[in-house]
């Protein structure tokens, strides 16, 4: 039988009850035998992370431990260069087989932005991706980006067939918190209790993090 692998990246810097939520949310409603959050070593969009990669692994190792199917990869972190999901997507359908389907997890913020990806038109050839969307968003997707949906869009997130090469929509109730949000609040004093796992905030407390 084929598996379903859900990928989940970002800076995780730290990771938030946001991250997980809309993590967990998608491997129930999928059945997902695996989610993983890949923290990114040098986010080619952003700028250098308050924390280090080897702190923000160990901040989504501690908030997944004993969340089944949710799991860190270090994959990104191992590599001398940066994060790119095709890179990524390559490197996880070397390690599965053929038939298993590998579901690539994009905020629509994100989607609107693949047209400048590096090699953005080949990550359906690796990938399904699955779009959480929320009443919220206000951006507006590209021509390239519409006609790419047209072609390769199915309504039904169940309905995914193949180890890749679809797009699909899951639509989600947002949660107003944010990385940045977290960051401010910690360098101001402000408790983020709830905001993250307790055992991520051990962690940053620990580690004296954000406090500037």
């Amino acid at each position: 039988m084929s598996r379903r692998i859900g990928i989940l990246g970002g800076t995780f810097d730290p990771v938030h009850i946001g991250h997980l939520r809309g993590a967990v949310e998608v491997a129930e409603m999928l059945g997902l035998d695996e989610l993983r959050l890949i923290p990114s070593a040098r986010p080619p969009h952003r700028g250098a992370p308050g924390a280090s990669p080897e702190q923000r692994l160990e901040m989504v190792r501690l908030a997944v431990r004993d969340v089944s199917p949710l799991m860190a990869d270090d994959r990104e972190l191992r590599r001398d260069k940066p994060s790119y999901t095709l890179d990524t997507l390559v490197s996880l359908r070397e390690e599965i087989a053929p038939q298993d389907q590998l579901l690539l997890l994009l905020g629509w913020d994100a989607f609107c932005g693949l047209p400048s990806w590096y090699r953005w038109t080949e990550l359906l050839d690796h990938c399904h991706i699955l779009v959480l969307q929320r009443p919220d968003a206000d951006m507006d997707a590209s021509e390239a980006l519409r006609d790419l949906v047209a072609a390769r869009s199915v309504p039904d997130p169940q309905a995914l067939a193949g180890p890749a090469g679809q797009i699909t929509f899951v639509w989600q109730t947002p949660l107003e918190v944010s990385a940045t949000q977290i960051r401010q609040s910690l360098a101001s004093g402000k408790s983020v209790r709830f905001l993250v796992p307790d055992a991520v905030l051990a962690y940053i407390h620990a580690q004296g993090l954000y406090l500037r």
